[in-house]
C-alpha cells in the first residue's frame, strides 16, 4: 500500500510539474495575431515594411547601431523582449549586432531572397522580420552575428 501512494504522489508530481513548465512556456512566447489592416493601424509605414513585408533598414549609423547603453531591446511590433544589452556588439556592418537572442524569442528561417541562401530572424511572438543571422560574429562567444534592423526594434534602458 505504501508503494502505491509513493508511486501516486510521483506521478502527480511529475504532471503538475509538467503542466507549470507547459504554462511557463506558452507565458513566454505568447502569439500575438493582428490582421494586416491592424498591424498597419498601429505600425509606422516604415515599421510596417520592414516587420510585415520584410524590408531592410538603410545601413549606417543610424537608428540603434550606436547604442551601447544597458537595457532590453523589445520588438516594434509586440513588445516582445528579444535582446539584452550584454550581447550587442559593435560588427561595423551598419546595423544594430547582438551575439545572442533571449532565449525562445527568435524564429529562425531559411530565407532564399536575393539569390543567396541565409537565415532570417523573426519575433517568435508576432512573426515580425527582425533580420537575418550570420556566422561572422564574435568567436569568444557564440560566433553568431544577429544583424537587426533599427526600426523593428524598441529600446528600453534598465540594469
Amino acid at each position: 500500500m505504501e508503494k502505491l501512494i509513493i508511486t501516486a504522489f510521483t506521478i502527480i508530481f511529475f504532471y503538475l510539474n509538467g503542466i507549470a513548465q507547459d504554462e511557463t512556456q506558452t507565458n513566454m512566447n505568447k502569439k500575438v495575431i493582428k490582421t494586416e489592416e491592424e498591424w498597419k493601424s498601429i505600425l509606422t509605414p516604415k515599421q510596417y515594411n520592414i516587420l510585415r513585408k520584410k524590408g531592410t533598414d538603410m545601413p549606417g549609423h543610424t537608428g540603434y547601431t550606436d547604442t551601447f547603453d544597458k537595457g532590453t531591446y523589445f520588438c516594434a511590433a509586440c513588445n516582445a523582449k528579444l535582446f539584452e544589452s550584454n550581447t550587442k556588439y559593435e560588427s561595423h556592418c551598419g546595423w544594430p549586432s547582438f551575439d545572442d537572442a533571449i532565449k525562445g524569442t527568435v524564429i529562425y528561417q531559411k530565407d532564399l531572397s536575393h539569390d543567396i541562401i541565409r537565415t532570417e530572424i523573426l519575433c517568435s511572438s508576432c512573426g515580425g522580420h527582425l533580420g537575418h543571422i550570420f556566422d561572422d560574429g564574435p568567436k569568444e562567444t557564440t560566433g553568431k552575428r544577429y544583424c537587426v534592423n533599427s526600426t523593428s526594434l524598441i529600446f528600453k534602458k534598465g540594469d
